[in-house]
Formats: C-alpha cells, sequence, structure tokens
C-alpha cells in the first residue's frame, strides 16, 4: 500500500509540474492611466537599477508619484508576476522595507471602496525613517483575489495553481506623507488605492 501512494504521489507530482501554466493576456503596467480619479500622474515613471530589479524578479512593475489638486503626492509601486511556481514572487514591505531603515507601526486593516461599490481590505502601516513619516497601504492581488493576508495569498496561489493552472500575481503599494493631519493622509491614500483598483483589471487580470 505504501508503495502504490509513493507511486502515485510521484506520478502525480511529475504530471503537476510537465503541464504548465496558463498565461493570461494582459497590458504592461507602464500604461496604466496617467489620471486615477481626481488623482494626476507627476513626472515620469520610477525605474530601478539593474541590481534591484534582479532582486525583485518582477516579470512587470511600475512606480510613480501622483499629485491630488490640493498638492497631496503619493507613491505607488505594483510588482506583477506572471509565474510564482518557481520561487519569483512579491518581497512584502513588511520584510524589506525594514531592511532599508522604516520602522513599521501600527498595523490594521482598512477598508477599500471602488466607485462602484466594491470593498475590499488591505493592509495599513503608519512608517518612519528619521524625519520621514509616511502611510502606506498595501495588497495582493491576482486571479479575481484581492487578499490583504501573505499567508492567505499563498495558500489561494496554491491552490489556484492547481484548479487553474494559474499563479500569477502582483503586490500593490501606495505611500503618502502624513504631515500634521493623519486623518486626511489616511484618506487620501484611501481615494488613491480605490481610484486605483479600479484600473487594475486589464494589468491584473481575474
Amino acid at each position: 500500500m505504501l508503495f502504490f501512494i509513493l507511486v502515485l504521489s510521484g506520478f502525480f507530482i511529475n504530471w503537476f509540474a510537465a503541464r504548465g501554466e496558463t498565461v493570461a493576456e494582459r497590458k504592461q503596467l507602464a500604461e496604466l492611466p496617467a489620471q486615477l480619479g481626481d488623482w494626476w500622474q507627476k513626472g515620469s515613471e520610477i525605474r530601478f537599477d539593474e541590481q534591484t530589479e534582479s532582486v525583485l524578479g518582477s516579470t512587470d512593475y511600475t512606480m510613480r508619484e501622483y499629485t491630488f489638486p490640493d498638492g497631496r503626492i503619493a507613491n505607488l509601486y505594483i510588482g506583477y508576476y506572471t509565474s510564482q511556481r518557481t520561487g519569483a514572487t512579491y518581497h512584502s514591505p513588511q520584510n524589506c522595507l525594514p531592511g532599508a531603515g522604516w520602522i513599521l507601526k501600527d498595523p490594521q486593516y482598512i477598508d477599500i471602496t471602488t466607485s462602484d461599490g466594491r470593498t475590499f481590505k488591505a493592509n495599513r502601516y503608519i512608517m518612519q525613517n528619521g524625519i520621514y513619516n509616511e502611510l502606506m497601504i498595501y495588497w495582493h492581488q491576482g486571479r479575481g483575489r484581492i487578499e490583504p493576508s501573505e499567508y492567505r495569498d499563498k495558500i489561494n496561489t496554491v491552490w489556484d495553481s492547481v484548479t487553474r493552472r494559474r499563479t500569477d500575481g502582483a503586490m500593490v503599494r501606495v505611500m503618502t506623507g502624513i504631515g500634521s493631519d493623519e486623518p486626511a493622509a489616511i484618506a487620501a491614500a484611501a481615494d488613491l488605492s480605490a481610484r486605483l483598483a479600479e484600473n487594475l483589471t486589464p494589468f491584473i487580470p481575474e
């Protein structure tokens, strides 16, 4: 019986590895709209150096700044992976930002509501690095799912790899300065997150 189970397990593993993945059609993140609600892109896309890009290992990414009519500036980053099957995957802000000197405080979930009434939960952090005080919102998105938890997202990725032959997905992050008005910063970051989410399906397919 044990021999039969081992043979069957080996057969399944070989079959799973050989059957490949389904690649969903999508637009490049460079085509993300310059206008997101009342937010407008400020300047050009920000590109990393080759070493950083190699460490990130993303298939596609964009980092850029957007400005609001009141002068507020926010930074967004989206890192997309066509496949997470071979180990290439997003880098959680909880792991990489402390290594860059940021202290992450006051972790909470925040509800983001789009203009069509959809609501999803995202992570919300206060970040400090010297004189800098920032508000960060981020979530994981892919294959029709939006998930704040990295662990639940990994479980969903494994499940979808079996049932849908897909492991594509992205990490989406929005940051803005807090200044002297934390509630205003939270509201602004939540608004940009909602406007961004409304436009992501062509770039992060369901």
